[in-house]
C-alpha cells in the first residue's frame, strides 16, 4: 500500500480557501434572491433553465439532469413550486411514464425579475474582483480541474 500523498501547506490553504468561497457564495446568493424576490435558490436553479428553453417547457428528466438533481428533490421542488404557480406539470405526449415541466406566466415574471439582481451579485462578488486577464486565467484552471473530474469520473 502507498504511502497518502498528503496536501502541502499551500495546497491545503488554497482547498480551505475554496471551500469557503463556495460556501460564502451560496450563502450571498441564496440570500440576495430570497430578499430581492421571494425566490430560493432551488426555485431559480429550476426557473432558468425553464426561461431558456423553448416554450418554457422541459421534459422533468432534462431538467433534473441540467440541475444534477435526483429524482425525488425534483418531484418535491416542483411540487412546492406549482403550490405556488411558478410551474405545472403535463404529461410527456411521447412517454407515458414521463412528465413536462412547464413555466407559468406568473414564473416567468418571478425569474425575469430576479434575474438582473442575481447576475448582478454574481458579477459584483464573482468578476469584479478579478482583471479580465484573471478571469480568462481563471476560466482555464476550471477547463483543467472540470477535465481532471471527469477523466476521473469514467
Amino acid at each position: 500500500m502507498s504511502e497518502p500523498r498528503w496536501l502541502t501547506p499551500d495546497q491545503a490553504d488554497v482547498w480551505a480557501k475554496y471551500r469557503r468561497v463556495r460556501r460564502e457564495l451560496q450563502r450571498a446568493q441564496d440570500q440576495q434572491l430570497q430578499q430581492d424576490s421571494g425566490l430560493s435558490a432551488a426555485d431559480y436553479a429550476l426557473l432558468a433553465p425553464l426561461s431558456e428553453s423553448a416554450g418554457g417547457v422541459l421534459r422533468a428528466r432534462e431538467l433534473g439532469a441540467e440541475v444534477d438533481w435526483e429524482r425525488s428533490r425534483l418531484s418535491h421542488q416542483i411540487s412546492r413550486m406549482e403550490k405556488r404557480g411558478l410551474v405545472t406539470r403535463e404529461p410527456c405526449a411521447d412517454d407515458a411514464r414521463g412528465s413536462m415541466v412547464r413555466l407559468t406566466e406568473k414564473g416567468r415574471e418571478m425569474i425575469e425579475a430576479a434575474a438582473p439582481t442575481h447576475v448582478e451579485t454574481v458579477r459584483r462578488l464573482f468578476f469584479d474582483p478579478l482583471t479580465s486577464d484573471e478571469v480568462r486565467l481563471f476560466g482555464d484552471f476550471l477547463d483543467r480541474i472540470l477535465g481532471a473530474v471527469e477523466r476521473d469520473s469514467r
